[in-house]
Protein backbone atom coordinates (compact mmCIF):
# COMPACT_ATOMS: atom_id res chain seq x y z
CA UNK A 1 0.00 0.00 0.00
CA UNK A 2 1.31 3.42 -0.47
CA UNK A 3 0.28 6.73 0.93
CA UNK A 4 1.60 9.92 2.04
CA UNK A 5 2.52 8.56 5.14
CA UNK A 6 4.64 10.49 7.81
CA UNK A 7 8.30 11.19 7.07
CA UNK A 8 9.92 9.33 10.39
CA UNK A 9 8.32 5.91 9.04
CA UNK A 10 11.18 3.45 9.82
CA UNK A 11 13.52 5.69 11.43
CA UNK A 12 12.58 5.29 15.22
CA UNK A 13 12.55 1.65 16.44
CA UNK A 14 11.91 0.19 19.79
CA UNK A 15 15.06 -1.77 21.20
CA UNK A 16 14.36 -3.10 24.93
CA UNK A 17 11.56 -3.31 26.71
CA UNK A 18 10.37 -4.41 31.10
CA UNK A 19 7.46 -5.48 32.41
CA UNK A 20 6.78 -5.97 36.09
CA UNK A 21 4.61 -8.45 37.75
CA UNK A 22 0.65 -7.63 37.26
CA UNK A 23 -1.16 -7.64 40.61
CA UNK A 24 -4.47 -7.08 42.13
CA UNK A 25 -2.80 -5.17 45.06
CA UNK A 26 1.37 -4.85 44.82
CA UNK A 27 1.65 -3.72 48.34
CA UNK A 28 4.48 -1.10 47.08
CA UNK A 29 3.90 2.72 45.65
CA UNK A 30 3.81 2.52 42.18
CA UNK A 31 6.42 4.92 41.72
CA UNK A 32 8.72 2.16 43.39
CA UNK A 33 7.57 -0.44 40.28
CA UNK A 34 8.06 2.52 37.93
CA UNK A 35 11.46 3.46 38.87
CA UNK A 36 12.46 -0.48 38.92
CA UNK A 37 10.57 -1.47 35.58
CA UNK A 38 12.27 1.48 33.99
CA UNK A 39 15.72 0.91 34.85
CA UNK A 40 15.12 -2.68 34.13
CA UNK A 41 14.33 -1.48 30.68
CA UNK A 42 16.89 0.64 29.91
CA UNK A 43 19.37 -1.70 30.92
CA UNK A 44 17.55 -3.90 29.04
CA UNK A 45 18.38 -2.21 25.69
CA UNK A 46 21.98 -1.89 26.37
CA UNK A 47 21.87 1.33 27.77
CA UNK A 48 22.49 3.79 31.16
CA UNK A 49 19.97 5.91 32.55
CA UNK A 50 22.74 8.35 31.51
CA UNK A 51 21.90 7.90 27.95
CA UNK A 52 18.40 8.67 27.93
CA UNK A 53 17.33 11.89 27.28
CA UNK A 54 13.72 11.72 26.90
CA UNK A 55 10.58 10.71 29.17
CA UNK A 56 7.61 10.08 27.77
CA UNK A 57 4.38 8.41 29.33
CA UNK A 58 0.63 9.19 29.73
CA UNK A 59 -0.36 9.10 33.40
CA UNK A 60 -4.17 8.99 33.25
CA UNK A 61 -5.36 7.36 36.19
CA UNK A 62 -8.51 5.58 34.51
CA UNK A 63 -11.66 5.26 37.50
CA UNK A 64 -14.60 6.70 37.21
CA UNK A 65 -14.24 7.17 41.17
CA UNK A 66 -13.79 9.66 43.88
CA UNK A 67 -10.39 7.94 44.21
CA UNK A 68 -6.89 10.63 45.56
CA UNK A 69 -4.21 10.96 42.58
CA UNK A 70 -1.44 11.23 43.94
CA UNK A 71 2.22 11.48 42.11
CA UNK A 72 4.33 8.61 43.18
CA UNK A 73 1.39 6.42 44.84
CA UNK A 74 -1.76 5.99 41.88
CA UNK A 75 -0.25 7.90 39.36
CA UNK A 76 3.00 8.49 37.79
CA UNK A 77 3.58 11.72 35.89
CA UNK A 78 6.91 11.76 33.28
CA UNK A 79 8.54 14.78 35.59
CA UNK A 80 8.09 12.45 38.55
CA UNK A 81 10.07 9.70 37.01
CA UNK A 82 12.08 11.93 34.94
CA UNK A 83 13.20 13.62 38.47
CA UNK A 84 14.20 10.19 39.84
CA UNK A 85 15.07 7.87 36.83
CA UNK A 86 19.22 8.77 37.27
CA UNK A 87 18.93 8.67 40.72
CA UNK A 88 19.00 10.34 44.02
CA UNK A 89 20.76 13.51 43.21
CA UNK A 90 18.23 14.16 39.65
CA UNK A 91 16.41 16.97 39.85
CA UNK A 92 14.19 18.42 42.17
CA UNK A 93 12.95 15.46 43.67
CA UNK A 94 16.53 14.85 44.91
CA UNK A 95 17.92 18.63 44.68
CA UNK A 96 20.03 18.22 41.43
CA UNK A 97 20.02 19.43 37.99
CA UNK A 98 20.67 16.22 35.89
CA UNK A 99 17.46 15.37 34.30
CA UNK A 100 16.72 14.63 30.85
CA UNK A 101 16.27 17.30 28.51
CA UNK A 102 12.71 16.17 27.11
CA UNK A 103 10.44 15.10 29.39
CA UNK A 104 6.26 14.89 28.43
CA UNK A 105 3.43 13.31 29.07
CA UNK A 106 0.47 12.74 26.70
CA UNK A 107 -3.24 13.52 27.62
CA UNK A 108 -5.86 11.63 26.42
CA UNK A 109 -7.80 8.64 25.89
CA UNK A 110 -5.81 5.56 23.29
CA UNK A 111 -2.62 6.68 25.92
CA UNK A 112 -0.64 4.02 24.35
CA UNK A 113 0.02 5.24 20.73
CA UNK A 114 -0.04 8.68 22.09
CA UNK A 115 2.83 8.32 23.94
CA UNK A 116 4.21 6.61 20.97
CA UNK A 117 3.56 9.09 18.82
CA UNK A 118 5.26 11.57 21.31
CA UNK A 119 8.52 9.82 21.76
CA UNK A 120 8.79 9.14 17.83
CA UNK A 121 8.39 12.61 16.86
CA UNK A 122 10.97 13.60 19.89
CA UNK A 123 13.14 11.07 18.19
CA UNK A 124 12.54 11.79 14.27
CA UNK A 125 12.64 15.80 15.22
CA UNK A 126 16.49 15.63 17.61
CA UNK A 127 14.39 16.74 20.60
CA UNK A 128 16.04 13.58 22.35
CA UNK A 129 18.04 10.76 21.32
CA UNK A 130 16.78 7.60 23.49
CA UNK A 131 13.69 7.69 24.89
CA UNK A 132 11.81 6.22 28.17
CA UNK A 133 8.29 5.22 27.22
CA UNK A 134 6.17 4.33 29.91
CA UNK A 135 2.93 3.59 31.39
CA UNK A 136 2.07 2.60 35.24
CA UNK A 137 -1.54 1.27 36.32
CA UNK A 138 -2.73 1.56 40.32
CA UNK A 139 -5.79 -0.09 41.47
CA UNK A 140 -6.93 1.85 44.29
CA UNK A 141 -7.80 -0.05 47.45
CA UNK A 142 -12.02 -0.17 47.84
CA UNK A 143 -14.21 -0.38 45.20
CA UNK A 144 -12.61 0.69 41.77
CA UNK A 145 -15.75 2.92 40.93
CA UNK A 146 -16.71 4.14 44.05
CA UNK A 147 -17.86 7.59 43.92
CA UNK A 148 -18.92 9.96 46.78
CA UNK A 149 -20.79 12.18 44.10
CA UNK A 150 -24.52 13.62 46.00
CA UNK A 151 -25.06 15.56 43.05
CA UNK A 152 -24.87 15.54 38.99
CA UNK A 153 -24.51 18.82 37.24
CA UNK A 154 -24.67 20.08 33.67
CA UNK A 155 -24.85 16.99 30.79
CA UNK A 156 -25.28 14.31 33.71
CA UNK A 157 -27.78 15.31 35.49
CA UNK A 158 -29.58 13.89 32.24
CA UNK A 159 -27.70 9.99 32.78
CA UNK A 160 -26.31 9.61 36.29
CA UNK A 161 -29.35 9.98 38.26
CA UNK A 162 -31.00 7.09 36.06
CA UNK A 163 -27.75 4.69 36.39
CA UNK A 164 -26.05 5.53 33.49
CA UNK A 165 -22.99 6.39 34.99
CA UNK A 166 -19.00 5.36 34.08
CA UNK A 167 -17.52 2.87 31.82
CA UNK A 168 -19.86 -0.17 32.01
CA UNK A 169 -23.11 1.63 30.45
CA UNK A 170 -20.62 3.63 28.33
CA UNK A 171 -19.84 0.13 26.25
CA UNK A 172 -23.08 -1.99 27.59
CA UNK A 173 -25.02 1.13 25.06
CA UNK A 174 -23.18 0.07 21.92
CA UNK A 175 -22.65 -3.97 22.43
CA UNK A 176 -26.25 -3.86 22.77
CA UNK A 177 -26.92 -2.12 19.74
CA UNK A 178 -24.62 -4.31 18.31
CA UNK A 179 -26.28 -7.64 19.14
CA UNK A 180 -29.60 -6.87 18.57
CA UNK A 181 -28.78 -5.27 14.62
CA UNK A 182 -26.25 -8.10 13.71
CA UNK A 183 -28.70 -11.01 15.58
CA UNK A 184 -25.04 -11.87 17.35
CA UNK A 185 -25.11 -13.67 20.55
CA UNK A 186 -23.14 -13.56 23.69
CA UNK A 187 -22.68 -17.11 23.07
CA UNK A 188 -20.31 -15.99 20.69
CA UNK A 189 -18.23 -13.87 22.73
CA UNK A 190 -17.03 -17.24 24.84
CA UNK A 191 -14.21 -17.40 21.87
CA UNK A 192 -12.99 -14.50 22.43
CA UNK A 193 -12.68 -14.72 26.43
CA UNK A 194 -10.92 -18.17 25.83
CA UNK A 195 -8.49 -17.05 23.58
CA UNK A 196 -7.11 -14.02 25.58
CA UNK A 197 -7.30 -15.94 28.95
CA UNK A 198 -5.62 -18.79 27.03
CA UNK A 199 -2.95 -17.09 25.95
CA UNK A 200 -3.14 -14.89 29.41
CA UNK A 201 -2.43 -17.90 30.99
CA UNK A 202 1.20 -18.95 29.63
CA UNK A 203 2.51 -15.11 30.60
CA UNK A 204 4.18 -15.71 33.69
CA UNK A 205 3.87 -11.96 34.95
CA UNK A 206 -0.01 -11.89 33.91
CA UNK A 207 -2.54 -11.77 36.48
CA UNK A 208 -4.09 -14.79 35.09
CA UNK A 209 -1.16 -16.64 34.57
CA UNK A 210 -1.93 -20.08 34.72
CA UNK A 211 -5.71 -19.66 34.94
CA UNK A 212 -7.28 -20.02 31.55
CA UNK A 213 -11.31 -19.67 31.40
CA UNK A 214 -13.50 -22.61 29.67
CA UNK A 215 -16.89 -21.03 27.63
CA UNK A 216 -18.87 -22.25 30.33
CA UNK A 217 -16.85 -20.76 33.01
CA UNK A 218 -17.52 -16.69 30.78
CA UNK A 219 -21.11 -17.67 29.61
CA UNK A 220 -22.02 -18.17 34.05
CA UNK A 221 -20.39 -15.13 34.56
CA UNK A 222 -22.48 -12.55 36.98
CA UNK A 223 -23.88 -9.75 34.84
CA UNK A 224 -22.61 -6.09 35.46
CA UNK A 225 -24.20 -4.05 32.92
CA UNK A 226 -26.51 -5.85 30.74
CA UNK A 227 -25.18 -7.61 28.14
CA UNK A 228 -21.80 -6.93 29.87
CA UNK A 229 -20.65 -9.69 32.27
CA UNK A 230 -17.76 -9.77 34.60
CA UNK A 231 -15.38 -11.46 32.47
CA UNK A 232 -16.42 -8.55 29.63
CA UNK A 233 -14.27 -6.61 31.44
CA UNK A 234 -10.79 -6.73 32.14
CA UNK A 235 -9.79 -6.53 36.02
CA UNK A 236 -8.21 -3.54 37.48
CA UNK A 237 -4.32 -3.81 38.69
CA UNK A 238 -1.49 -2.94 39.73
CA UNK A 239 1.54 -3.16 37.01
CA UNK A 240 4.07 -1.24 34.61
CA UNK A 241 5.48 -1.83 31.42
CA UNK A 242 8.70 0.70 29.97
CA UNK A 243 9.97 1.00 26.55
CA UNK A 244 13.00 2.30 25.05
CA UNK A 245 12.92 4.04 21.55
CA UNK A 246 15.74 5.01 19.48
CA UNK A 247 16.47 6.32 15.99
CA UNK A 248 16.91 3.15 14.03
CA UNK A 249 20.95 4.01 13.06
CA UNK A 250 21.44 3.99 17.21
CA UNK A 251 19.39 0.61 17.22
CA UNK A 252 21.86 -0.89 14.87
CA UNK A 253 24.43 -0.94 17.26
CA UNK A 254 22.43 -2.60 20.65
CA UNK A 255 22.26 -5.67 21.63
CA UNK A 256 18.46 -6.24 20.72
CA UNK A 257 16.69 -6.79 16.84
CA UNK A 258 15.04 -3.44 16.71
CA UNK A 259 11.28 -2.71 15.75
CA UNK A 260 10.54 -0.32 13.32
CA UNK A 261 7.39 2.31 14.06
CA UNK A 262 5.68 2.21 10.60
CA UNK A 263 2.87 4.91 11.61
CA UNK A 264 0.04 5.22 13.71
CA UNK A 265 -3.41 6.99 13.81
CA UNK A 266 -5.61 8.47 16.50
CA UNK A 267 -9.32 8.16 16.46
CA UNK A 268 -10.09 11.75 17.32
CA UNK A 269 -12.05 13.88 16.85
CA UNK A 270 -15.51 12.09 17.93
CA UNK A 271 -18.80 12.86 17.77
CA UNK A 272 -19.97 15.23 20.51
CA UNK A 273 -23.02 13.77 22.65
CA UNK A 274 -23.68 13.45 26.14
CA UNK A 275 -20.98 12.23 28.62
CA UNK A 276 -19.91 8.38 27.70
CA UNK A 277 -22.75 8.50 24.78
CA UNK A 278 -20.98 6.06 22.47
CA UNK A 279 -23.83 5.00 19.60
CA UNK A 280 -22.27 1.76 17.74
CA UNK A 281 -22.70 4.04 14.40
CA UNK A 282 -20.08 6.98 16.27
CA UNK A 283 -17.55 4.60 16.86
CA UNK A 284 -17.75 2.39 13.23
CA UNK A 285 -18.08 5.32 10.93
CA UNK A 286 -15.04 7.42 12.85
CA UNK A 287 -13.37 4.26 13.41
CA UNK A 288 -13.48 3.70 9.30
CA UNK A 289 -11.63 7.22 9.14
CA UNK A 290 -8.53 5.93 12.02
CA UNK A 291 -8.27 2.65 9.79
CA UNK A 292 -7.87 4.89 6.34
CA UNK A 293 -5.79 7.34 8.21
CA UNK A 294 -3.03 4.48 10.32
CA UNK A 295 -2.83 2.68 7.03
CA UNK A 296 -1.46 6.16 5.40
CA UNK A 297 0.66 6.86 7.75
CA UNK A 298 2.20 3.81 7.68
CA UNK A 299 2.24 2.41 4.25
CA UNK A 300 0.87 -0.96 4.59
CA UNK A 301 -2.97 -2.85 4.35
CA UNK A 302 -4.89 -4.75 6.51
CA UNK A 303 -3.81 -7.92 4.61
CA UNK A 304 -0.07 -7.32 5.08
CA UNK A 305 -0.65 -7.55 9.22
CA UNK A 306 -0.04 -10.87 11.06
CA UNK A 307 -0.10 -10.02 13.66
CA UNK A 308 -2.94 -7.68 15.31
CA UNK A 309 -3.35 -6.89 19.06
CA UNK A 310 -6.56 -5.38 19.19
CA UNK A 311 -8.18 -3.86 22.23
CA UNK A 312 -10.08 -5.19 24.67
CA UNK A 313 -10.21 -3.49 27.52
CA UNK A 314 -14.32 -4.70 27.29
CA UNK A 315 -14.76 -7.83 25.06
CA UNK A 316 -16.91 -5.74 22.71
CA UNK A 317 -13.88 -3.70 21.46
CA UNK A 318 -12.48 -6.81 19.90
CA UNK A 319 -15.45 -6.63 17.72
CA UNK A 320 -15.24 -3.19 16.67
CA UNK A 321 -11.69 -3.33 15.80
CA UNK A 322 -11.87 -6.08 13.39
CA UNK A 323 -14.85 -4.68 11.52
CA UNK A 324 -13.15 -1.11 11.48
CA UNK A 325 -9.79 -1.90 10.29
CA UNK A 326 -11.25 -4.11 7.55
CA UNK A 327 -10.00 -7.59 8.69
CA UNK A 328 -14.14 -8.76 8.45
CA UNK A 329 -17.23 -7.02 6.57
CA UNK A 330 -18.97 -4.71 9.56
CA UNK A 331 -21.56 -6.90 11.31
CA UNK A 332 -19.83 -9.77 10.72
CA UNK A 333 -17.04 -10.00 13.54
CA UNK A 334 -19.54 -12.21 15.73
CA UNK A 335 -19.38 -14.65 13.27
CA UNK A 336 -15.66 -14.31 12.46
CA UNK A 337 -13.91 -15.10 15.75
CA UNK A 338 -15.92 -18.67 15.66
CA UNK A 339 -14.22 -21.91 14.45
CA UNK A 340 -11.02 -20.98 15.57
CA UNK A 341 -10.56 -17.98 12.99
CA UNK A 342 -8.77 -16.10 15.90
CA UNK A 343 -6.94 -19.14 17.27
CA UNK A 344 -3.24 -18.01 18.02
CA UNK A 345 -2.31 -21.77 18.18
CA UNK A 346 -3.56 -22.48 14.51
CA UNK A 347 -0.49 -20.41 11.55
CA UNK A 348 -3.74 -20.06 9.56
CA UNK A 349 -5.74 -18.15 11.87
CA UNK A 350 -6.20 -14.21 12.62
CA UNK A 351 -4.14 -13.73 16.00
CA UNK A 352 -5.73 -11.03 17.99
CA UNK A 353 -5.34 -11.42 21.26
CA UNK A 354 -1.80 -14.06 21.24
CA UNK A 355 -0.32 -11.59 24.32
CA UNK A 356 -3.51 -12.39 25.97
CA UNK A 357 -4.48 -8.70 25.72
CA UNK A 358 -6.52 -6.59 28.47
CA UNK A 359 -8.91 -9.27 29.42
CA UNK A 360 -5.88 -11.60 29.86
CA UNK A 361 -3.45 -9.63 31.52
CA UNK A 362 -5.24 -7.47 33.41
CA UNK A 363 -5.85 -3.64 33.08
CA UNK A 364 -2.78 -2.50 31.35
CA UNK A 365 -4.71 -0.83 28.65
CA UNK A 366 -3.02 -0.90 24.98
CA UNK A 367 0.27 -1.99 26.90
CA UNK A 368 -0.39 -6.02 26.54
CA UNK A 369 -0.56 -5.08 22.35
CA UNK A 370 2.59 -3.01 22.39
CA UNK A 371 4.30 -5.81 24.11
CA UNK A 372 3.12 -8.76 21.82
CA UNK A 373 4.12 -6.45 18.86
CA UNK A 374 7.81 -5.64 20.36
CA UNK A 375 8.34 -9.33 21.80
CA UNK A 376 7.49 -11.36 18.50
CA UNK A 377 9.07 -8.74 15.93
CA UNK A 378 11.89 -8.67 18.00
CA UNK A 379 12.65 -12.50 18.28
CA UNK A 380 11.93 -12.11 21.75
CA UNK A 381 8.87 -14.66 22.44
CA UNK A 382 10.41 -17.54 23.79
CA UNK A 383 8.00 -20.26 23.53
CA UNK A 384 5.45 -18.47 22.02
CA UNK A 385 6.88 -17.24 19.27
CA UNK A 386 5.44 -16.54 15.77
CA UNK A 387 7.70 -18.29 12.77
CA UNK A 388 7.36 -15.26 10.12
CA UNK A 389 6.20 -12.33 12.47
CA UNK A 390 6.59 -9.35 10.08
CA UNK A 391 4.24 -6.53 10.85
CA UNK A 392 1.97 -5.89 14.02
CA UNK A 393 -0.70 -3.78 15.18
CA UNK A 394 -1.18 -2.11 18.30
CA UNK A 395 -4.24 -0.70 19.32
CA UNK A 396 -6.07 1.19 22.32
CA UNK A 397 -9.44 2.08 23.57
CA UNK A 398 -12.13 2.27 20.71
CA UNK A 399 -11.67 2.76 17.00
CA UNK A 400 -13.40 6.07 17.13
CA UNK A 401 -11.43 7.33 20.44
CA UNK A 402 -8.61 5.87 20.72
CA UNK A 403 -5.77 4.67 18.31
CA UNK A 404 -3.44 2.53 16.78
CA UNK A 405 0.24 2.00 16.03
CA UNK A 406 1.74 -0.19 13.19
CA UNK A 407 5.04 -2.03 14.18
CA UNK A 408 7.41 -3.67 11.36
CA UNK A 409 10.13 -6.50 12.07
CA UNK A 410 12.08 -4.39 8.91
CA UNK A 411 11.88 -0.94 8.68
CA UNK A 412 10.27 0.66 6.09
CA UNK A 413 10.15 4.32 4.40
Amino acid sequence: MTGRGFTARGKVAVVGYAQSAIQRHAGRPLGAITLETARAAVADAGLTCADIDGVVTSALFPTAGSHDVQDGVSSVPATWLAERLRGAGAGAGGGGGDVPRYVAGFHGIGQIPGMVGMAVNAVASGAADNVLVYRALHNPPGKYHANTMERAAGPAQWTAPQGFFGPLAMIGLPYTEYLQRYGARREAMAAVLVEARKNGARIPWSYWYKRPLTAAEYLAAPMISDPVCRYDCDIPVDGVAAFVLTSAERAADLPHRPVYVAGYASGLPATRRLPLHWPLDDIMDVGAETARRLWESSGVGPDEVDLPQLYDGFSPFVYFWLEALGFCPRGEAHRFVQDGRIDSDRPDALPVLSGGGALGNGRMHGIPQMLECYLQLSGRAGDRQRVGAAVGLACHSSPHYGGAVVYTAEPRR
